[in-house]
Protein backbone atom coordinates (compact mmCIF):
# COMPACT_ATOMS: atom_id res chain seq x y z
CA UNK A 1 0.00 0.00 0.00
CA UNK A 2 1.34 3.37 -0.94
CA UNK A 3 1.91 5.88 1.86
CA UNK A 4 2.52 8.81 -0.47
CA UNK A 5 0.35 11.71 0.75
CA UNK A 6 1.82 14.40 -1.50
CA UNK A 7 -0.80 16.52 -3.33
CA UNK A 8 -1.80 15.18 -6.68
CA UNK A 9 -2.81 17.25 -9.71
CA UNK A 10 -6.56 17.71 -10.05
CA UNK A 11 -8.20 15.66 -12.72
CA UNK A 12 -9.04 17.58 -15.87
CA UNK A 13 -11.57 15.01 -16.97
CA UNK A 14 -14.99 16.54 -17.68
CA UNK A 15 -17.52 16.16 -14.88
CA UNK A 16 -20.73 14.35 -15.70
CA UNK A 17 -23.72 15.48 -13.63
CA UNK A 18 -27.46 15.05 -13.72
CA UNK A 19 -29.40 18.18 -14.55
CA UNK A 20 -30.42 18.48 -10.91
CA UNK A 21 -26.81 18.05 -9.86
CA UNK A 22 -25.91 20.79 -12.33
CA UNK A 23 -28.46 23.11 -10.72
CA UNK A 24 -26.86 22.55 -7.33
CA UNK A 25 -23.30 22.90 -8.62
CA UNK A 26 -24.22 26.07 -10.54
CA UNK A 27 -25.74 27.67 -7.43
CA UNK A 28 -22.56 26.84 -5.52
CA UNK A 29 -20.41 28.44 -8.22
CA UNK A 30 -22.65 31.52 -8.13
CA UNK A 31 -21.96 31.93 -4.42
CA UNK A 32 -25.47 31.09 -3.24
CA UNK A 33 -25.43 30.10 0.43
CA UNK A 34 -29.13 30.18 1.40
CA UNK A 35 -32.29 29.21 -0.46
CA UNK A 36 -35.97 29.08 0.50
CA UNK A 37 -38.30 26.47 -0.90
CA UNK A 38 -40.84 23.67 -0.72
CA UNK A 39 -40.40 20.34 -2.56
CA UNK A 40 -42.89 18.57 -4.80
CA UNK A 41 -43.01 16.00 -7.55
CA UNK A 42 -41.54 17.99 -10.43
CA UNK A 43 -38.63 19.41 -8.43
CA UNK A 44 -37.92 16.24 -6.44
CA UNK A 45 -34.75 15.25 -8.35
CA UNK A 46 -33.14 18.55 -7.39
CA UNK A 47 -34.17 18.15 -3.75
CA UNK A 48 -32.56 14.74 -3.74
CA UNK A 49 -29.27 16.40 -4.75
CA UNK A 50 -29.77 19.31 -2.34
CA UNK A 51 -30.02 16.93 0.60
CA UNK A 52 -26.31 16.13 0.30
CA UNK A 53 -25.16 19.76 -0.03
CA UNK A 54 -22.89 21.09 2.71
CA UNK A 55 -22.52 24.60 1.27
CA UNK A 56 -26.15 25.63 0.72
CA UNK A 57 -28.61 26.05 3.56
CA UNK A 58 -32.18 25.24 2.59
CA UNK A 59 -35.02 26.79 4.59
CA UNK A 60 -38.18 24.71 4.28
CA UNK A 61 -41.10 27.15 4.18
CA UNK A 62 -44.77 26.39 4.81
CA UNK A 63 -46.05 28.12 1.67
CA UNK A 64 -44.27 29.02 -1.55
CA UNK A 65 -45.32 32.66 -1.27
CA UNK A 66 -43.34 32.68 1.97
CA UNK A 67 -40.31 31.41 0.05
CA UNK A 68 -40.62 34.24 -2.45
CA UNK A 69 -40.99 36.99 0.14
CA UNK A 70 -38.22 35.49 2.27
CA UNK A 71 -35.93 35.58 -0.76
CA UNK A 72 -36.97 39.22 -1.26
CA UNK A 73 -36.16 40.08 2.35
CA UNK A 74 -32.83 38.31 2.03
CA UNK A 75 -32.01 40.30 -1.11
CA UNK A 76 -33.33 43.68 0.04
CA UNK A 77 -31.42 43.57 3.32
CA UNK A 78 -28.10 42.64 1.70
CA UNK A 79 -28.08 43.64 -1.95
CA UNK A 80 -27.39 39.99 -2.84
CA UNK A 81 -29.68 37.81 -4.93
CA UNK A 82 -32.43 35.87 -3.17
CA UNK A 83 -33.38 32.35 -4.28
CA UNK A 84 -36.80 30.69 -4.05
CA UNK A 85 -37.57 27.13 -5.17
CA UNK A 86 -40.92 25.49 -5.90
CA UNK A 87 -42.43 22.59 -7.76
CA UNK A 88 -44.66 22.79 -10.82
CA UNK A 89 -48.32 23.82 -10.99
CA UNK A 90 -49.62 25.35 -7.76
CA UNK A 91 -46.14 25.40 -6.28
CA UNK A 92 -44.99 27.68 -9.09
CA UNK A 93 -48.15 29.81 -9.13
CA UNK A 94 -47.83 30.36 -5.38
CA UNK A 95 -44.55 32.14 -6.19
CA UNK A 96 -46.22 34.53 -8.63
CA UNK A 97 -47.22 37.17 -6.08
CA UNK A 98 -43.69 37.41 -4.71
CA UNK A 99 -42.23 37.49 -8.22
CA UNK A 100 -44.57 40.35 -9.18
CA UNK A 101 -43.64 42.11 -5.95
CA UNK A 102 -39.92 41.77 -6.72
CA UNK A 103 -40.49 43.05 -10.25
CA UNK A 104 -42.27 46.19 -9.05
CA UNK A 105 -39.58 46.94 -6.45
CA UNK A 106 -36.50 45.95 -8.49
CA UNK A 107 -35.43 43.13 -6.16
CA UNK A 108 -32.84 40.63 -7.50
CA UNK A 109 -34.65 37.29 -7.23
CA UNK A 110 -33.97 33.90 -8.77
CA UNK A 111 -37.02 31.64 -8.86
CA UNK A 112 -36.32 27.99 -9.74
CA UNK A 113 -39.33 25.82 -10.50
CA UNK A 114 -39.76 22.20 -11.51
CA UNK A 115 -41.82 21.38 -14.58
CA UNK A 116 -43.48 18.18 -15.80
CA UNK A 117 -41.62 15.90 -18.23
CA UNK A 118 -40.98 17.67 -21.53
CA UNK A 119 -42.82 14.84 -23.30
CA UNK A 120 -45.92 15.62 -21.24
CA UNK A 121 -45.93 19.38 -21.73
CA UNK A 122 -49.04 20.64 -23.48
CA UNK A 123 -51.15 17.68 -22.42
CA UNK A 124 -52.56 19.19 -19.22
CA UNK A 125 -50.50 16.74 -17.24
CA UNK A 126 -50.84 16.57 -13.47
CA UNK A 127 -49.62 19.86 -11.97
CA UNK A 128 -48.70 21.27 -15.37
CA UNK A 129 -48.82 25.06 -15.60
CA UNK A 130 -47.09 27.28 -18.14
CA UNK A 131 -45.23 29.24 -15.49
CA UNK A 132 -42.87 30.74 -18.08
CA UNK A 133 -45.84 32.24 -19.91
CA UNK A 134 -47.50 33.35 -16.69
CA UNK A 135 -44.42 35.17 -15.42
CA UNK A 136 -43.22 36.79 -18.64
CA UNK A 137 -44.85 40.16 -17.82
CA UNK A 138 -43.49 40.18 -14.25
CA UNK A 139 -39.88 39.04 -14.71
CA UNK A 140 -36.85 40.45 -16.44
CA UNK A 141 -36.77 37.11 -18.23
CA UNK A 142 -38.21 33.61 -17.86
CA UNK A 143 -36.31 30.50 -19.04
CA UNK A 144 -37.53 27.00 -19.84
CA UNK A 145 -34.85 24.29 -19.62
CA UNK A 146 -35.60 20.96 -21.28
CA UNK A 147 -32.03 19.60 -21.60
CA UNK A 148 -29.57 18.80 -18.81
CA UNK A 149 -26.65 20.29 -20.75
CA UNK A 150 -28.36 23.72 -20.80
CA UNK A 151 -28.60 24.04 -17.02
CA UNK A 152 -25.27 25.79 -16.20
CA UNK A 153 -25.49 28.43 -18.92
CA UNK A 154 -29.14 29.16 -18.12
CA UNK A 155 -28.54 29.66 -14.41
CA UNK A 156 -25.48 31.80 -15.09
CA UNK A 157 -27.53 33.93 -17.49
CA UNK A 158 -30.40 34.17 -15.02
CA UNK A 159 -28.07 35.34 -12.26
CA UNK A 160 -26.49 37.92 -14.55
CA UNK A 161 -29.83 39.32 -15.70
CA UNK A 162 -31.28 39.46 -12.17
CA UNK A 163 -28.32 41.28 -10.65
CA UNK A 164 -27.22 43.70 -13.38
CA UNK A 165 -28.81 46.81 -14.79
CA UNK A 166 -32.11 47.40 -13.03
CA UNK A 167 -32.30 44.40 -10.67
CA UNK A 168 -35.31 42.16 -10.81
CA UNK A 169 -36.68 38.63 -10.76
CA UNK A 170 -35.75 35.91 -13.23
CA UNK A 171 -37.47 32.53 -13.40
CA UNK A 172 -35.85 29.26 -14.48
CA UNK A 173 -38.31 26.42 -15.12
CA UNK A 174 -36.63 23.00 -15.45
CA UNK A 175 -38.45 19.93 -16.72
CA UNK A 176 -38.23 16.78 -14.65
CA UNK A 177 -36.47 14.81 -17.39
CA UNK A 178 -33.87 17.60 -17.73
CA UNK A 179 -33.20 17.20 -14.02
CA UNK A 180 -32.88 13.42 -14.28
CA UNK A 181 -30.72 13.09 -17.41
CA UNK A 182 -26.96 13.55 -17.31
CA UNK A 183 -24.62 15.82 -19.25
CA UNK A 184 -21.14 17.26 -19.10
CA UNK A 185 -20.96 20.09 -16.57
CA UNK A 186 -19.09 23.08 -17.94
CA UNK A 187 -18.23 26.06 -15.73
CA UNK A 188 -17.95 28.88 -16.38
CA UNK A 189 -20.38 28.41 -19.23
CA UNK A 190 -20.64 30.65 -22.25
CA UNK A 191 -23.44 33.14 -21.64
CA UNK A 192 -24.80 34.77 -24.77
CA UNK A 193 -27.48 37.40 -24.21
CA UNK A 194 -27.89 39.34 -27.44
CA UNK A 195 -29.63 42.65 -26.86
CA UNK A 196 -29.06 42.71 -23.11
CA UNK A 197 -26.59 45.55 -22.58
CA UNK A 198 -27.47 47.67 -19.54
CA UNK A 199 -26.06 51.18 -19.73
CA UNK A 200 -24.01 51.87 -16.62
CA UNK A 201 -22.03 54.98 -17.52
CA UNK A 202 -24.03 58.09 -18.34
CA UNK A 203 -23.25 60.53 -21.12
CA UNK A 204 -20.93 63.22 -19.80
CA UNK A 205 -22.70 66.12 -21.52
CA UNK A 206 -26.00 65.18 -19.91
CA UNK A 207 -24.39 65.16 -16.47
CA UNK A 208 -22.84 68.57 -17.15
CA UNK A 209 -26.23 69.91 -18.22
CA UNK A 210 -27.76 68.66 -14.96
CA UNK A 211 -24.99 70.35 -12.95
CA UNK A 212 -25.57 73.61 -14.79
CA UNK A 213 -29.30 73.48 -13.98
CA UNK A 214 -28.39 72.99 -10.31
CA UNK A 215 -26.23 76.09 -10.39
CA UNK A 216 -28.95 78.13 -12.10
CA UNK A 217 -31.90 76.96 -10.00
CA UNK A 218 -33.26 78.69 -6.92
CA UNK A 219 -35.50 75.94 -5.52
CA UNK A 220 -33.95 72.55 -6.32
CA UNK A 221 -34.93 69.22 -4.72
CA UNK A 222 -33.22 65.84 -4.93
CA UNK A 223 -36.00 63.29 -5.42
CA UNK A 224 -34.40 60.02 -4.27
CA UNK A 225 -35.90 56.64 -5.10
CA UNK A 226 -35.15 53.01 -4.37
CA UNK A 227 -32.66 52.86 -7.23
CA UNK A 228 -30.15 54.66 -5.01
CA UNK A 229 -30.33 51.81 -2.50
CA UNK A 230 -30.21 49.11 -5.17
CA UNK A 231 -27.08 50.68 -6.64
CA UNK A 232 -25.38 51.03 -3.24
CA UNK A 233 -25.04 54.78 -3.70
CA UNK A 234 -25.92 56.11 -0.23
CA UNK A 235 -22.41 57.34 0.62
CA UNK A 236 -22.08 59.01 -2.74
CA UNK A 237 -25.48 60.64 -2.29
CA UNK A 238 -24.43 62.07 1.06
CA UNK A 239 -21.33 63.56 -0.55
CA UNK A 240 -23.38 65.10 -3.38
CA UNK A 241 -26.01 66.54 -1.06
CA UNK A 242 -23.38 67.99 1.26
CA UNK A 243 -21.59 69.63 -1.67
CA UNK A 244 -24.75 71.12 -3.16
CA UNK A 245 -26.69 71.98 -0.01
CA UNK A 246 -30.06 71.30 -1.61
CA UNK A 247 -32.95 69.49 0.12
CA UNK A 248 -33.59 65.78 -0.32
CA UNK A 249 -36.77 63.72 -0.19
CA UNK A 250 -36.62 59.93 0.12
CA UNK A 251 -39.49 57.87 -1.26
CA UNK A 252 -41.09 54.93 0.50
CA UNK A 253 -38.62 52.63 -1.27
CA UNK A 254 -35.67 54.90 -0.45
CA UNK A 255 -36.10 55.29 3.30
CA UNK A 256 -32.60 55.03 4.72
CA UNK A 257 -30.86 55.98 1.49
CA UNK A 258 -30.11 59.31 3.18
CA UNK A 259 -29.96 59.71 6.97
CA UNK A 260 -33.14 61.04 8.57
CA UNK A 261 -30.97 62.91 11.07
CA UNK A 262 -29.38 65.00 8.32
CA UNK A 263 -31.02 68.47 8.19
CA UNK A 264 -31.09 68.33 4.38
CA UNK A 265 -33.66 65.52 4.55
CA UNK A 266 -37.26 66.76 4.24
CA UNK A 267 -38.66 63.25 4.76
CA UNK A 268 -40.86 61.06 2.62
CA UNK A 269 -42.92 62.59 -0.21
CA UNK A 270 -46.22 61.41 -1.59
CA UNK A 271 -49.68 60.38 -0.48
CA UNK A 272 -48.64 60.07 3.17
CA UNK A 273 -45.45 62.07 3.03
CA UNK A 274 -44.41 64.97 5.21
CA UNK A 275 -45.78 68.38 4.28
CA UNK A 276 -42.27 69.83 3.70
CA UNK A 277 -41.44 66.95 1.34
CA UNK A 278 -44.74 67.14 -0.54
CA UNK A 279 -44.79 70.90 -0.94
CA UNK A 280 -41.02 71.06 -1.42
CA UNK A 281 -41.41 69.02 -4.59
CA UNK A 282 -44.55 70.88 -5.58
CA UNK A 283 -42.96 74.34 -5.28
CA UNK A 284 -39.54 73.45 -6.68
CA UNK A 285 -38.07 74.86 -9.87
CA UNK A 286 -35.75 71.87 -10.42
CA UNK A 287 -36.18 68.21 -9.53
CA UNK A 288 -33.15 65.93 -9.72
CA UNK A 289 -34.71 62.48 -9.76
CA UNK A 290 -32.25 59.77 -8.76
CA UNK A 291 -33.46 56.20 -9.21
CA UNK A 292 -37.13 57.13 -8.83
CA UNK A 293 -39.97 56.51 -11.27
CA UNK A 294 -42.53 59.27 -10.60
CA UNK A 295 -44.98 56.80 -9.10
CA UNK A 296 -48.57 57.97 -8.74
CA UNK A 297 -48.31 57.68 -4.95
CA UNK A 298 -45.59 60.37 -5.11
CA UNK A 299 -46.89 62.67 -7.84
CA UNK A 300 -50.59 62.64 -7.05
CA UNK A 301 -52.37 63.92 -10.15
CA UNK A 302 -49.46 63.81 -12.56
CA UNK A 303 -50.62 66.77 -14.66
CA UNK A 304 -50.48 68.99 -11.56
CA UNK A 305 -47.21 67.71 -10.15
CA UNK A 306 -44.45 70.31 -9.67
CA UNK A 307 -45.77 72.51 -12.48
CA UNK A 308 -42.84 74.95 -12.49
CA UNK A 309 -40.02 72.45 -12.16
CA UNK A 310 -37.51 71.39 -14.74
CA UNK A 311 -36.76 67.66 -14.54
CA UNK A 312 -33.44 65.86 -14.51
CA UNK A 313 -34.30 62.15 -14.54
CA UNK A 314 -31.54 59.66 -13.71
CA UNK A 315 -32.41 55.98 -14.07
CA UNK A 316 -30.66 52.83 -15.19
CA UNK A 317 -33.84 51.73 -16.97
CA UNK A 318 -34.43 53.87 -20.07
CA UNK A 319 -38.07 52.78 -20.12
CA UNK A 320 -38.72 54.80 -16.95
CA UNK A 321 -37.44 58.10 -18.32
CA UNK A 322 -40.28 60.15 -19.74
CA UNK A 323 -42.89 57.52 -18.86
CA UNK A 324 -44.79 59.79 -16.47
CA UNK A 325 -43.08 63.17 -16.70
CA UNK A 326 -41.03 64.48 -19.61
CA UNK A 327 -37.39 65.00 -18.67
CA UNK A 328 -35.53 68.18 -19.59
CA UNK A 329 -32.28 66.30 -19.02
CA UNK A 330 -32.62 62.51 -19.36
CA UNK A 331 -29.70 60.53 -17.96
CA UNK A 332 -29.50 56.76 -18.42
CA UNK A 333 -26.98 55.17 -16.11
CA UNK A 334 -26.27 53.56 -12.77
CA UNK A 335 -27.21 55.91 -9.93
CA UNK A 336 -23.90 55.44 -8.13
CA UNK A 337 -21.81 56.32 -11.17
CA UNK A 338 -24.03 59.24 -12.12
CA UNK A 339 -23.98 60.69 -8.60
CA UNK A 340 -20.19 60.58 -8.52
CA UNK A 341 -20.00 62.29 -11.92
CA UNK A 342 -22.65 64.86 -10.95
CA UNK A 343 -20.75 65.76 -7.78
CA UNK A 344 -17.63 66.49 -9.81
CA UNK A 345 -19.58 68.34 -12.49
CA UNK A 346 -21.32 70.52 -9.91
CA UNK A 347 -18.00 71.40 -8.27
CA UNK A 348 -16.71 72.54 -11.65
CA UNK A 349 -19.89 74.40 -12.64
CA UNK A 350 -20.14 76.22 -9.30
CA UNK A 351 -16.45 77.05 -8.95
CA UNK A 352 -17.00 80.70 -9.83
CA UNK A 353 -20.02 81.20 -7.59
CA UNK A 354 -21.98 78.83 -5.37
CA UNK A 355 -25.76 78.95 -5.88
CA UNK A 356 -27.72 80.70 -3.15
CA UNK A 357 -30.58 78.57 -1.82
CA UNK A 358 -31.12 80.63 1.36
CA UNK A 359 -34.57 81.93 0.39
CA UNK A 360 -35.61 78.38 -0.49
CA UNK A 361 -34.44 77.07 2.85
CA UNK A 362 -36.33 79.86 4.63
CA UNK A 363 -39.53 78.57 3.03
CA UNK A 364 -38.73 74.91 3.73
CA UNK A 365 -37.76 75.56 7.35
CA UNK A 366 -41.03 77.41 7.78
CA UNK A 367 -42.87 74.31 6.53
CA UNK A 368 -40.84 72.13 8.90
CA UNK A 369 -41.75 74.37 11.83
CA UNK A 370 -45.43 74.71 11.01
CA UNK A 371 -46.07 71.13 9.89
CA UNK A 372 -43.97 68.74 11.97
CA UNK A 373 -44.69 65.05 11.65
CA UNK A 374 -46.79 64.01 14.63
CA UNK A 375 -49.95 62.33 15.84
CA UNK A 376 -52.74 62.75 18.35
CA UNK A 377 -53.42 60.21 21.04
CA UNK A 378 -56.68 58.28 20.59
CA UNK A 379 -59.65 59.20 22.75
CA UNK A 380 -61.12 55.70 22.96
CA UNK A 381 -58.73 54.49 25.66
CA UNK A 382 -56.82 52.22 23.30
CA UNK A 383 -53.17 52.42 22.31
CA UNK A 384 -51.72 54.81 19.74
CA UNK A 385 -50.27 52.74 16.88
CA UNK A 386 -47.93 55.58 15.93
CA UNK A 387 -46.43 55.75 19.40
CA UNK A 388 -45.90 51.97 19.54
CA UNK A 389 -44.04 51.97 16.23
CA UNK A 390 -42.04 55.03 17.27
CA UNK A 391 -40.96 53.27 20.48
CA UNK A 392 -39.99 50.11 18.57
CA UNK A 393 -37.68 52.23 16.45
CA UNK A 394 -36.27 54.17 19.41
CA UNK A 395 -35.58 51.08 21.53
CA UNK A 396 -34.22 48.96 18.66
CA UNK A 397 -32.10 51.63 17.00
CA UNK A 398 -30.92 52.29 13.45
CA UNK A 399 -28.88 49.10 13.15
CA UNK A 400 -32.03 46.98 13.29
CA UNK A 401 -33.99 45.87 10.23
CA UNK A 402 -37.67 46.68 9.94
CA UNK A 403 -39.96 44.80 7.53
CA UNK A 404 -43.56 45.93 7.19
CA UNK A 405 -46.73 44.56 5.76
CA UNK A 406 -49.00 46.84 3.76
CA UNK A 407 -51.46 49.42 5.00
CA UNK A 408 -51.60 51.93 7.81
CA UNK A 409 -48.87 50.24 9.85
CA UNK A 410 -46.60 50.35 6.80
CA UNK A 411 -47.02 54.11 6.48
CA UNK A 412 -46.53 54.68 10.22
CA UNK A 413 -43.38 52.54 10.15
CA UNK A 414 -42.07 54.61 7.24
CA UNK A 415 -42.94 57.84 9.05
CA UNK A 416 -42.07 57.29 12.71
CA UNK A 417 -38.99 55.06 12.64
CA UNK A 418 -35.82 57.01 11.96
CA UNK A 419 -33.70 55.40 9.26
CA UNK A 420 -30.00 56.17 9.17
CA UNK A 421 -28.72 53.53 6.76
CA UNK A 422 -29.80 51.73 3.60
CA UNK A 423 -31.30 48.22 3.63
CA UNK A 424 -32.81 48.74 7.08
CA UNK A 425 -36.35 49.28 5.76
CA UNK A 426 -38.07 46.49 3.83
CA UNK A 427 -41.56 46.78 2.44
CA UNK A 428 -43.75 46.05 -0.55
CA UNK A 429 -43.89 49.39 -2.32
CA UNK A 430 -45.11 48.98 -5.88
CA UNK A 431 -47.32 45.91 -5.53
CA UNK A 432 -48.56 46.63 -2.01
CA UNK A 433 -48.60 42.95 -1.06
CA UNK A 434 -50.32 42.06 2.17
CA UNK A 435 -48.45 39.19 3.84
CA UNK A 436 -44.99 40.46 2.88
CA UNK A 437 -43.84 41.33 6.41
CA UNK A 438 -43.26 38.07 8.32
CA UNK A 439 -41.54 36.06 5.56
CA UNK A 440 -39.47 39.09 4.46
CA UNK A 441 -38.29 39.53 8.06
CA UNK A 442 -37.48 35.83 8.15
CA UNK A 443 -35.34 36.14 5.01
CA UNK A 444 -33.61 39.23 6.36
CA UNK A 445 -32.78 37.45 9.62
CA UNK A 446 -31.28 34.49 7.74
CA UNK A 447 -29.07 36.95 5.85
CA UNK A 448 -28.31 39.09 8.91
CA UNK A 449 -28.28 36.76 11.93
CA UNK A 450 -26.56 39.32 14.17
CA UNK A 451 -29.08 42.11 13.58
CA UNK A 452 -32.41 42.66 15.32
CA UNK A 453 -35.14 42.08 12.74
CA UNK A 454 -38.72 43.27 13.26
CA UNK A 455 -41.80 42.44 11.26
CA UNK A 456 -44.24 45.29 11.82
CA UNK A 457 -47.52 43.83 10.69
CA UNK A 458 -51.23 44.48 10.74
CA UNK A 459 -53.76 41.97 11.96
CA UNK A 460 -54.94 41.54 8.36
CA UNK A 461 -51.48 41.09 6.83
CA UNK A 462 -50.34 38.78 9.63
CA UNK A 463 -53.11 36.29 8.89
CA UNK A 464 -51.91 35.84 5.32
CA UNK A 465 -48.43 34.43 5.99
CA UNK A 466 -48.08 33.80 9.74
CA UNK A 467 -47.50 30.10 9.10
CA UNK A 468 -43.86 31.02 8.46
CA UNK A 469 -43.49 31.44 12.23
CA UNK A 470 -43.25 27.65 12.27
CA UNK A 471 -40.37 27.93 9.81
CA UNK A 472 -38.71 30.50 12.06
CA UNK A 473 -39.05 28.41 15.21
CA UNK A 474 -37.81 25.17 13.66
CA UNK A 475 -34.87 26.83 11.91
CA UNK A 476 -33.82 29.08 14.81
CA UNK A 477 -34.71 32.35 13.08
CA UNK A 478 -35.69 34.58 16.05
CA UNK A 479 -37.50 37.47 14.43
CA UNK A 480 -39.68 39.90 16.41
CA UNK A 481 -43.25 40.48 15.23
CA UNK A 482 -45.29 43.51 16.27
CA UNK A 483 -48.95 43.09 15.34
CA UNK A 484 -50.58 46.51 15.16
CA UNK A 485 -53.99 45.08 15.92
CA UNK A 486 -56.83 47.47 15.17
CA UNK A 487 -59.19 44.58 14.45
CA UNK A 488 -59.77 45.79 10.91
CA UNK A 489 -58.35 46.29 7.46
CA UNK A 490 -57.13 49.68 8.61
CA UNK A 491 -56.25 51.52 5.42
CA UNK A 492 -59.40 50.39 3.65
CA UNK A 493 -61.38 51.45 6.72
CA UNK A 494 -59.70 54.87 6.65
CA UNK A 495 -60.73 55.39 3.04
CA UNK A 496 -64.26 54.20 3.82
CA UNK A 497 -64.40 56.77 6.62
CA UNK A 498 -63.14 59.59 4.41
CA UNK A 499 -64.71 58.81 1.05
CA UNK A 500 -67.66 56.49 1.69
CA UNK A 501 -69.44 58.34 4.51
CA UNK A 502 -68.16 55.95 7.14
CA UNK A 503 -69.72 52.86 5.59
CA UNK A 504 -67.23 50.26 6.78
CA UNK A 505 -68.08 47.50 4.35
CA UNK A 506 -66.43 44.17 5.24
CA UNK A 507 -63.36 45.61 6.93
CA UNK A 508 -63.93 44.41 10.51
CA UNK A 509 -61.71 41.43 11.36
CA UNK A 510 -62.74 40.75 14.98
CA UNK A 511 -59.18 40.11 16.11
CA UNK A 512 -58.68 42.47 19.00
CA UNK A 513 -61.54 44.54 20.33
CA UNK A 514 -64.19 41.99 21.21
CA UNK A 515 -64.49 39.47 24.01
CA UNK A 516 -63.90 36.64 21.56
CA UNK A 517 -60.76 37.08 19.46
CA UNK A 518 -60.73 35.14 16.23
CA UNK A 519 -57.99 34.15 16.10
CA UNK A 520 -56.40 34.68 19.47
CA UNK A 521 -52.93 35.75 18.36
CA UNK A 522 -51.37 34.73 21.69
CA UNK A 523 -52.60 31.16 21.39
CA UNK A 524 -51.60 31.09 17.74
CA UNK A 525 -48.07 32.37 18.46
CA UNK A 526 -47.63 29.94 21.33
CA UNK A 527 -48.75 27.08 19.08
CA UNK A 528 -45.94 28.06 16.73
CA UNK A 529 -43.38 27.96 19.55
CA UNK A 530 -43.05 31.74 19.94
CA UNK A 531 -42.93 33.93 23.00
CA UNK A 532 -46.34 35.59 22.93
CA UNK A 533 -47.18 38.92 24.58
CA UNK A 534 -50.34 41.01 24.55
CA UNK A 535 -50.22 44.74 25.28
CA UNK A 536 -53.32 46.77 26.07
CA UNK A 537 -52.05 49.70 28.14
CA UNK A 538 -49.42 52.35 27.53
CA UNK A 539 -47.38 51.42 30.58
CA UNK A 540 -46.84 47.91 29.13
CA UNK A 541 -45.42 49.05 25.77
CA UNK A 542 -41.74 49.58 26.61
CA UNK A 543 -41.51 46.49 28.79
CA UNK A 544 -42.91 44.30 26.02
CA UNK A 545 -40.53 45.71 23.41
CA UNK A 546 -37.58 45.34 25.79
CA UNK A 547 -38.50 41.71 26.55
CA UNK A 548 -38.71 41.02 22.82
CA UNK A 549 -35.27 42.53 22.29
CA UNK A 550 -33.84 40.40 25.10
CA UNK A 551 -35.36 37.16 23.76
CA UNK A 552 -33.26 35.54 21.07
CA UNK A 553 -33.89 31.83 21.51
CA UNK A 554 -37.21 31.88 19.62
CA UNK A 555 -39.45 34.26 17.66
CA UNK A 556 -41.46 36.82 19.62
CA UNK A 557 -44.98 37.98 18.77
CA UNK A 558 -46.46 41.05 20.47
CA UNK A 559 -50.17 41.69 19.98
CA UNK A 560 -50.65 45.45 20.43
CA UNK A 561 -54.34 46.30 20.80
CA UNK A 562 -54.64 49.73 19.17
CA UNK A 563 -57.36 52.18 18.26
CA UNK A 564 -59.19 51.39 15.06
CA UNK A 565 -59.95 55.08 14.54
CA UNK A 566 -56.31 56.14 14.17
CA UNK A 567 -55.56 57.46 10.69
CA UNK A 568 -52.46 58.08 8.62
CA UNK A 569 -51.73 61.78 8.19
CA UNK A 570 -50.68 63.81 6.23
CA UNK A 571 -52.64 62.63 3.22
CA UNK A 572 -53.04 63.47 -0.45
CA UNK A 573 -56.03 61.54 -1.77
CA UNK A 574 -55.73 59.53 -4.96
CA UNK A 575 -56.39 61.56 -8.09
CA UNK A 576 -55.84 65.08 -6.75
CA UNK A 577 -52.81 67.35 -6.92
CA UNK A 578 -50.20 67.46 -4.18
CA UNK A 579 -51.11 71.05 -3.36
CA UNK A 580 -54.23 69.57 -1.74
CA UNK A 581 -52.21 67.84 0.97
CA UNK A 582 -54.09 67.78 4.27
CA UNK A 583 -51.97 67.84 7.42
CA UNK A 584 -54.54 66.29 9.76
CA UNK A 585 -58.23 65.62 9.90
CA UNK A 586 -59.18 68.86 11.57
CA UNK A 587 -62.60 68.78 9.90
CA UNK A 588 -64.47 66.67 7.41
CA UNK A 589 -62.41 66.82 4.19
CA UNK A 590 -63.95 68.13 1.01
CA UNK A 591 -62.02 65.76 -1.23
CA UNK A 592 -63.69 63.49 -3.70
CA UNK A 593 -61.86 60.37 -4.78
CA UNK A 594 -61.25 60.36 -8.54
Amino acid sequence: MSTDTSPRPKSTAPEILTGSGAILRSLEHLGISDVFGLPGGAIMPFYDELMASTSIRHILVRHEQGAGHAAEGYASSTGKIGVAIATSGPGATNLVTAIADAYMDSVPLLAITGQVFSTSMGTDAFQEVDIVGITMPITKHSFLVTRAEDVPATLAAAYHIATTGRPGPVLVDVTKDAQQKSATFIWPPKVDLPGYRPVMKAHGKQVQAAAQLLVESERPVFYVGGGVIRSGASKELLALATAVGAPIVTTLMARGAFPDSNPLNLGMPGMHGTVPAVLGLQESDLIISLGARFDDRVTGKASEFAPNAKIVHVDIDPAEIGKIRAADVPIVGDAKDVIVDLTAAFAEASAAAKPDYSAWWTRLNELKKNYPLGYTMPDDGLLSPQKIIERIGQLSGPEAIYAAGVGQHQMWAAQFIKYERPNAWLNSGGAGTMGYGVPAAMGAKVANPDRVVWAIDGDGCFQMTNQELATCTINNIPIKVAIINNSSLGMVRQWQTLFYDGRHSFTDLNTGHDTVMIPDFLKLAEAYGCLAIRVRTEDEVDAAITLALETNDRPVVIDFIVSRDAMVWPMVPQGVGNSSVQYARDHAPEWEEE
